[in-house]
């Protein structure tokens, strides 16, 4: 089984709303929010590379498809921290040192919450549909 989902998933009309959702939080955060290290173009470029593989990850951790790990791993410090640090030692390498430590955990949270959002494989109707199945079959004496 390949690490990334098929790109037929990539391109769900709900996953690309909530990415798109979410680089606006990001966008609004990085212009309101008086952080050294956050503005539009980091925001655009971890947030891509979370679309891309955050419930890839999330789902080898779930399945256990210990072969994976590695990948998951990479690709999760690129997402979190590679791709931050990179872009930061380039562009403020002084912004980097000061908020590298702070950015870490909280975009690894970041990451994880929204590879828990992404990991469905389906239309978001197909969602609805399975949740109210499951729902109704724990009611089920």
């Amino acid at each position: 089984m390949p690490f990334l989902y098929a790109s037929a998933e990539y391109i769900r009309p709900w996953k690309l709303a909530s990415l798109a959702a979410g680089i606006a939080l990001l966008i609004a955060g990085s212009i309101y929010t008086p952080a050294p290290d956050w503005d539009i173009p980091i925001s655009f470029i971890m947030a891509l590379l979370t679309y891309l593989t955050a419930p890839c990850s999330l789902r080898v951790l779930l399945e256990r498809r210990w072969r994976q790990f590695p990948a998951a791993a990479f690709t999760t410090w690129l997402s979190v921290d590679g791709c931050y640090a990179a872009y930061w030692y380039f562009k403020d390498p002084a912004a980097l040192e000061l908020m590298r430590s702070v950015n870490a955990p909280a975009s690894l949270a970041l990451y994880g919450i929204c590879g828990v959002i992404w990991l469905y494989r389906g239309s978001l109707k197909d969602f609805v549909r399975e949740l109210r199945r499951a729902i109704n079959s724990s009611k089920a004496p």
